[in-house]
């Protein structure tokens, strides 16, 4: 059987084909709008549907709502970053769709660490300095993940200020390959997006299933910040680096995948 016809869409429901799970600032925004631009992909009005996550209490139903606009042959997607690191998300998925094809965008750890933490300020969320926020992560996310085991749940600390845990891309990865086969979990570097590389669209493409398309490359980058990484101290960056080394260093050894020092 293809792929993409699932055993719940044969039963009347139509649920996604493929999920970018992540990373949180590693462009999953404009991969969003760059994908909804083809015309053989249905991706929800909304980006971030939040069914494996903040709304697993909701039925099935509900989430298979979010495609019912969908034609047939579309390749249907889900787009929600927080997928990646939410303790339960992966093994959610899994139940309800052992088949997925997914997605995780991976940007160098320290600029997507410093880039989520820009990101809560200018969403009011985050009122400590870079270097308290910093250190105030591991306590701030001390029980989370008792907290999330209730599906529908919610914990603003575990989704708002897990700043260099949610760079931490080998933790994430491992834990998804205990529910997926390697096949199944495509990982690329956003900086070769952004970039256009063409090797690394055909890859995205060949991975979902669906064919290329040239609009992808003519949508400027979505949801940036306002330049304010550039204030951050070469002291914090090199502390930060130093902290994610095993991630770089992980990175580079299954995936080949390596950002250079600033």
């Amino acid at each position: 059987m293809n792929w993409r016809y699932s055993l719940q869409e044969l039963c009347g429901l139509k649920l996604p084909h493929f999920i970018v799970i992540g990373a949180q600032k590693a462009g999953t925004t404009s991969v969003h709008e760059w994908l909804l631009q083809h015309p053989g992909i249905h991706l929800p009005a909304s980006k971030e549907a939040h069914y494996f996550t903040l709304f697993h209490d909701k039925t099935v139903q509900w989430y298979a709502n979010h495609y019912a606009g969908a034609q047939r042959g579309q390749l249907r997607g889900d787009i929600t970053p927080y997928y990646a690191y939410h303790p339960y998300a992966a093994e959610r998925i899994a139940k309800l769709l052992p088949a997925v094809r997914l997605v995780y965008l991976v940007r160098d750890p320290v600029e997507r660490t410093i880039s989520h933490y820009f990101h809560e300020v200018r969403r009011g969320k985050e009122s400590l300095s870079i270097g308290e926020a910093l250190a105030a992560e591991p306590a701030r996310l001390e029980g989370a993940t008792e907290r999330l085991r209730q599906p529908g749940s919610h914990d603003l600390a575990h989704q708002c200020y897990s700043y260099v845990a949610r760079s931490r891309y080998e933790v994430q990865i491992l834990h998804y390959r205990r529910f997926f086969a390697p096949s199944q979990l495509l990982v690329l570097r956003s900086e070769d997006l952004f970039a256009n590389d063409s090797h690394t669209w055909q890859r995205l493409m060949t991975h979902i299933g669906a064919t290329p398309h040239d609009s992808q490359h003519a949508l400027p980058q979505a949801n940036a910040g306002r330049g304010e990484a550039a204030s951050v101290p070469d002291e914090l960056r090199t502390t930060l680096r130093d902290s994610l080394a095993p991630t770089y260093q992980w990175m580079d050894r299954e995936y080949g995948i390596q950002w250079k020092n600033p």
